[in-house]
């Protein structure tokens, strides 16, 4: 099933969604339609279109055979969540008038930041009975932070990954969005209704990566956490056992949120999530980080320390052939990496090159890489080991410091700090730092600081490498979120 054409005369029926930011679909209306079921719009969240609610997906067809009747509409795909809220404000009153009731929202991903900006800055929520939000980053994702880092930018620059929707969703963003967004008076207006993913994607995926890598961070989807998809003011319908594709599926998901789609829901608490939804703890150092271009050949080396249980080698790049293989201490290859190309949400276009090992002999590994043209590539290394919970930073935001907790390990740590303004880099900033447990975010003006912190020392005899990416929002009075 495809919707109907645009709402908007001027536009040729094409059978499915344009993309055009701003034009929106009227769904097929069942034959029968019940007085309480409230209308829904379906907003997609970013790199994607309002197909993506029918193509390969059946929650048209569900909403459809349970009597729903549906919108759906396009917004910008790479836009931040202000120009996407301005943009929604405008064509949800249009919708809502089309109705004659207020609709409920049924948003993936970003699509619940945009929708929100249109509640609370933009004044929809007259039109909005509730919103249902399918994984949505309401602080933001790591992926994001890492887009934008000193060894992602590499792979990202050349795949056009770095833009306004990706800017905004760092954590740092996110964080100074939070505090301008739960203080406005009407915060409390429309209740709002929280689904989060537990799993990730099949092996050597694009969200079995990004489950990988925010393993560190807590339980996820391959692209959100599940703290990331909580707000204290709202209400969690489930976390369950989805990831960040096949929680927006019909078959998936569409029977645990249904009742709430009715015109009258139970009363629930829309404050009872106050302090328990969004705990803010220490990450684990789980990851090893690198990246850059090369042509020919080169290595990366890989430092395994004793008592690590697994080791999972993901090498991103923008070329389909990679020629990888991975050497063990005492020189015996291991060369049967999964290839895969799949949508990616933070790397659109990347193809992703994976191999674990279990029970990795400790020592010093090298990855060896060929490629006959320029490579651009993203290596990440997943370590499951004992090493990951002693080490993890803090923000002080009295004396601008990140504080690196390493409880007593002896280390160094290489920081490189990436300062940007409105979505563009101003200055590069590399310190060293000799076993110092603290370093100052320095005070360049408002915007992104994105710390790219190489965390290298000793344990258990062994060496050990890690990094962590942290991005810092400044405001203009100095403030750090």
């Amino acid at each position: 099933m495809t919707p109907k054409q645009p709402h908007h005369d001027s536009l040729p029926f094409q059978n499915k969604a344009s993309g055009n930011p701003g034009e929106w679909y009227l769904g097929d209306t069942p034959d029968t339609v019940s007085d309480t079921r409230r209308p829904i719009l379906f907003i997609h969240g970013f790199n994607r279109s309002s197909d993506t609610w029918y193509e390969g997906n059946d929650m048209y067809a569900t909403a459809y055979d349970n009597g729903y009747e549906t919108a759906f509409i396009d917004v910008y795909p790479d836009r931040n969540m202000w120009e996407n809220g301005a943009l929604l404000a405008q064509k949800i009153k249009d919708i809502y008038q089309h109705f004659g009731e207020k609709i409920v929202v049924v948003a993936h991903s970003k699509g619940g930041l945009d929708t929100q900006t249109a509640l609370v800055h933009y004044g929809a929520d007259p039109y909005i009975e509730r919103m249902i939000t399918l994984s949505t980053p309401y602080y933001g994702s790591q992926l994001a932070d890492l887009a934008y880092s000193r060894w992602g930018s590499w792979l990202a620059n050349i795949l056009g990954s770095k833009n306004e929707a990706t800017y905004s969703l760092q954590t740092g963003y996110m964080n100074r969005f939070r505090s301008e967004t739960d203080s406005q008076p009407n915060v409390y207006q429309t209740p709002i209704y929280t689904l989060a993913g537990t799993k990730w994607g099949r092996f050597g995926s694009s969200l079995y990566w990004g489950g990988l890598y925010l393993r560190a961070y807590g339980s996820n989807d391959g692209a959100v956490t599940v703290k990331s998809s909580r707000i204290k003011y709202a209400t969690e319908i489930q976390a369950g056992e989805w990831n960040h594709t096949t929680i927006k599926e019909g078959s998936s998901t569409f029977g645990v949120f249904k009742p709430f789609l009715q015109e009258e829901v139970k009363s629930f608490a829309n404050r009872q999530a106050a302090s328990a939804n969004h705990v803010v703890q220490d990450p684990e150092a789980g990851n090893y980080v690198s990246g850059g271009a090369f042509t020919g050949t080169t290595n990366e080396i890989i430092h395994v320390e004793t008592g690590v249980h697994e080791m999972t080698v993901t090498w991103v790049n923008n070329q389909a052939d990679a020629h990888l293989t991975l050497m063990d201490p005492d020189r015996n290859p291991h060369p049967y990496f999964t290839t895969d190309q799949d949508p990616d949400a933070f790397f659109e276009g990347a193809y992703h090159h994976t191999l674990t090992i279990h029970q990795p002999a400790p020592g010093e590994w090298t990855l060896e890489a060929s490629s006959a043209q320029k490579e651009h590539y993203l290596l990440n290394v997943s370590f499951a080991s004992p090493l990951n919970a002693l080490l993890s930073t803090a923000l002080s935001r009295e004396d601008r410091n990140i504080k690196i907790k390493t409880h007593n390990l002896q280390f160094q740590t290489d920081v490189t700090i990436d300062y940007y303004k409105n979505g563009k880099l101003q200055l590069s900033d590399q310190k060293v730092s000799q076993a110092s447990e603290a370093f100052e975010v320095p005070d360049l003006g408002e915007g992104i600081y994105n710390m790219t912190m190489n965390i290298h020392g000793s344990y258990a005899q062994q060496p050990f490498r890690r990094t962590i990416i942290q991005s810092v929002y400044a405001d203009g009075h100095g403030n750090l979120y």
